[in-house]
């Protein structure tokens, strides 16, 4: 019987264009459940197949912070990501999310201003 070889799947080798950059990073988006430290490692990903140290330069970090920073094992200030992002040539946008409001209401602190508060 014949061995099967095997390779290691890296992302970044098929990151071609700044589109599929840009629906890897909204896939990711949707899949991270607020995982910081997930939407670092995509980032890190996109910062690969671009070349770490153009986006580096580009955001003004040095290329070992920026290998930490988008690691995946820590999560990155705000400020950071917005580098980073603005370094690839991606931006953040905001969609409103139409939620269950028992189940907004179950995970919100109490209003102290609403009807019937002491």
């Amino acid at each position: 019987m014949a061995k099967t070889i095997t390779t290691r799947y890296d992302v970044a080798e098929h990151l071609r264009s700044p589109e599929e950059m840009a629906a890897y990073l909204e896939a990711c988006f949707e899949e991270a459940h607020g995982d910081a430290t997930f939407i670092a490692k995509a980032l890190g990903d996109i910062a690969r197949a671009k070349g770490m140290s153009q986006v580096a330069r580009d955001a003004g970090l040095s290329r070992e912070s920026l290998y930490k920073a988008l690691s995946g094992e820590r999560s990155p200030a705000f400020e950071t990501i917005l580098k980073v992002m603005g370094a690839l040539g991606l931006k953040l946008h905001a969609e409103a999310v139409h939620v269950n409001r028992s189940a907004a209401q179950q995970d919100a602190p109490p209003d102290r201003y609403s009807a019937g508060a002491p």
